[in-house]
């Protein structure tokens, strides 16, 4: 019997549930249930000290049928394996539901960056690359930013790979900084996808104006969002770091809670809030969980009063808390056309390092609008037309166009 909270058995279960609807062969489905390659590395890395420590990495490259893996790297304590090959199996259905010639993987090192010094992760970015740099690349696995990486480590990342492969490869991995071939509009990306998904989900469902928004989660993406979600007239009501939760039911001002962050490292005390124990279950109109996997789930489903819930976070939601949700006729918009902006900008920063040539942050941000529109259009209308949930039909969408691509290789 599967564990509802292992993050790569709700990507089976999620599989299983719309095998009929998208009639997949055996055969299709035997493959789509494992990575094609999963990778485990021991990383030595000289710490400050002069000591060597042994950090474990992982890499998981799930399906290439529609052109090379892609998928971030995270380094967090709580890294393991499930974990990694459920997000590069998300991944692969991410850019198919996005639309964009590439397959999944992902990667991850089992490690707290706070304890770290500059130093020691540099040297600990560079060692991931140096047991890779052979199955990584612009033609063979992209790797990007994740949880607890920057636009510095994909710098260190990149060099620590031209060192090797002893040519410039800008287009190995993406979220650089602009001055090393990094797009521009791509930090922000995610979050600006995210919130054109949630706009035209509120409109589609005819939500007030400022309609209220609760966010979980205050790093890249969900920091961004809210203050996005906040400059276009929503009122953001409450918002979660790893340590604390703020909430005002008159609205915040999410640029005076970005400097108080800023200033003390935490939510907790902004002035005018008060602080409570649980943003998920608040009375809002949109909820935004934008924090880890498996924030969701049987325990606390019920008490989620929110209409819409915008998923920024990669698997939030576990299956059986999915299923209570489309019970209560709570409208979910799954993460992987929830949080695609970053993947599809992502795809964009790789045509420019191919080129050689690069657009304006106006250019990419256009583009990034289409790429979004065009994959929520389709997703909304094969809900309607199966009836099904977003999620079903988001993951349809997925599973038909990469099963295609292996069928027209011959592989299945």
């Amino acid at each position: 019997m599967s564990n509802l909270h292992d993050p790569f058995d709700n990507v089976l279960n999620q599989l299983q549930e719309i095998k009929t609807l998208a009639e997949l062969k055996e055969g299709v489905l035997a493959v789509l249930s494992a990575p094609k390659r999963f990778i485990e590395v021991n990383l030595p890395v000289r710490m400050d000290d002069g000591q060597v420590k042994v950090f474990k990495g992982y890499r998981s490259q799930f399906n290439d049928a529609r052109g090379p893996f892609k998928g971030g790297v995270r380094f967090h304590p709580n890294v393991d394996e499930s974990e990694v090959k459920a997000l590069s199996a998300w991944m692969t259905w991410k850019t198919a539901v996005v639309g964009v010639p590439l397959g999944g993987s992902k990667g991850g090192i089992i490690v707290d960056t706070k304890q770290l010094s500059i130093g020691e992760l540099e040297r600990l970015s560079r060692a991931y690359i140096r047991a890779l740099w052979e199955v990584v690349g612009p033609e063979l696995d992209v790797p990007a930013p994740d949880v607890y990486t920057t636009g510095q480590i994909m710098a260190w990342m990149l060099d620590e790979y031209e060192v090797l492969a002893r040519r410039h490869r800008p287009g190995m991995i993406t979220g650089k900084p602009v001055a090393v071939g990094g797009s521009k509009g791509r930090v922000q990306a995610t979050a600006v996808g995210g919130l054109q998904v949630l706009m035209a989900a509120a409109k589609h469902l005819n939500l007030p104006e400022k309609a209220s928004v609760a966010i979980q989660g205050f790093g890249n993406v969900g920091g961004t969002l809210a203050g996005l979600a906040y400059a276009a007239g929503f009122k953001v009501v409450a918002l979660a770091d790893s340590k604390s939760t703020i909430y005002n039911s008159e609205g915040l001002d999410v640029v005076a809670v970005e400097n108080y962050k800023k200033q003390n490292g935490t939510l907790f005390g902004f002035p005018g809030s008060k602080n409570i124990n649980d943003i998920l279950t608040l009375e809002v109109d949109i909820l935004v969980p934008a924090a880890l996997e498996n924030s969701i789930i049987v325990d606390n489903v019920r008490d989620v009063k929110a209409r819409l819930i915008v998923e920024m976070a990669n698997g939030p939601i576990t299956p059986e808390a999915d299923k209570i949700l489309a019970e209560k006729n709570i409208i979910v918009v799954p993460d992987i056309l929830a949080n695609a902006g970053g993947v599809a900008v992502s795809y964009l920063e790789q045509v420019q390092n191919a080129a050689n040539y690069y657009w304006s942050e106006i250019e990419v941000l256009q583009k990034l609008e289409v790429m979004m529109a065009e994959a929520l259009t389709a997703v909304w209308e094969l809900s309607n037309d199966k009836k099904i949930t977003l999620r079903q039909a988001a993951l349809l969408l997925a599973v038909r166009r990469v099963a295609e691509a292996m069928k027209s290789r011959g592989w299945v």
